[in-house]
């Protein structure tokens, strides 16, 4: 009997098999286009399974598996072959949910493969060894334009930033009618722009939680500040795209720093890129981050036609501009993430945003 899963789940088992197929990873550029010669060809793939560790090795025609139970080959063409059934149905499935085409649930169960997503504790997908001198074994992580994609900064309440609401001091029955406003796609955005007819001021004040706040000071001790000014833009001027808000930072200057840092040195893009990475190499909101990355070193994206694309740290130009260039805020459910009201702490109203990045899907 066929069985049922994600596009999410499948995409990541596609993204296994089609390298195994190929024996390469074609590294992607920042606007996702083949990189000409940028190919790392692969010596194996580790991948976590339910019996253990095992290790895929690709020679000319064939995979060799090996693991404590023993050793076993596939043809390259099998995976091939499974990858592109695969692809088809993700992309032909108009739900999220897909149910496994014919032939690939015998082809898994000879494989012994269980799980279409690795369980691993290092929040990895399985880890690439190329041949190349200068890159170790690497973990990836999967990210598919086919389906639902994993955001890159996931929110919650701990990512929420905290404004002062100053100007004009509301009474309670004003403070809910503010709250009051109907739920729309723009409610927050509707809300803020109350408080302002009201006569209030929204200012930035803090991070609402302790370790997200010492999180983003590592990045810069101002850098809490900016991200708030680009959620309050996002918000009221209904810009998601990375890439134009941090190009707005520089017309605004959130910061009030000097022309020169901003044009010559490019500080906004430089702070924003090293943000982006930084999630990219393992920051949550509520885990201490002390700048040491984890295991997660690169990033396979699946995009809308299958092809698979590799991003590295030790190409870090081009990691950091896709990055920039392909992420987005995204909007939370207000009530699980706890933002998007007028809340009273210590005799002070507070307005929280909060922060979630995913990538865009084009």
């Amino acid at each position: 009997m066929a069985f049922e899963a994600t596009k999410k789940e499948w995409g990541e088992i596609y993204a296994f098999f089609r390298i195994l197929a190929d024996g390469s990873v074609t590294m992607g550029t920042p606007d996702l286009k083949d990189a000409g010669e940028t190919v790392w060809p692969v010596a194996y793939i580790l991948r976590e399974e339910h019996d253990g560790e095992r290790r895929y090795y690709i020679e000319e025609n064939v995979v060799r598996i090996v693991s404590e139970q023993g050793e076993k080959t596939v043809e390259r063409e099998d995976f091939d072959a499974v990858a592109a059934i695969i692809l088809r149905a993700i992309k032909e499935a108009e739900t999220n949910d897909v149910n496994s085409p014919e032939g690939v649930e015998e082809f898994l169960d000879n494989l012994a493969i269980f799980d279409l997503e690795a369980k691993t504790q290092d929040r990895t997908d399985f880890s690439i060894a190329f041949w190349h001198a200068n890159v170790p074994v690497s973990g990836f992580v999967v990210r598919s334009r086919l389906g639902t994609m994993t955001p890159l900064l996931d929110g919650g309440r701990s990512a929420n930033l905290k404004f002062e609401q100053t100007g004009v001091k509301f009474s309670s029955p004003t403070v809910n009618k503010v709250n009051a406003t109907p739920e729309t796609t723009h409610e927050v955005a509707e809300r803020m722009e109350m408080i302002q007819r009201l006569g209030g001021v929204l200012r930035y004040s803090d991070v609402a939680d302790r370790v997200f706040r010492c999180n983003l000071l590592m990045i810069d001790l101002h850098f809490p500040r900016m991200l708030a000014e680009m959620l309050r833009i996002m918000h009221l001027d209904g810009i998601t795209r990375i890439s134009e808000l941090t190009e707005m930072m520089k017309q605004v200057n959130p910061l009030k720093i000097k022309d020169e840092l901003i044009n010559k040195h490019g500080y906004y893009e430089f702070k924003m890129k090293q943000f982006l990475m930084a999630l990219a190499m393992g920051m949550r909101p509520a885990k201490i981050y002390n700048g040491t990355d984890s295991a997660v070193e690169g990033m396979l994206l699946i995009d809308g036609k299958g092809k698979v694309y590799g991003f590295h740290k030790n190409l870090r130009t081009e990691f950091e501009e896709f990055l920039l260039k392909n992420t987005r805020f995204e909007i939370g459910a207000l009530e699980k993430d706890k933002y998007g009201f007028l809340e009273r702490e210590n005799g002070v109203y507070y307005f929280k945003l909060n922060a979630k990045i995913g990538f865009v899907k084009r």
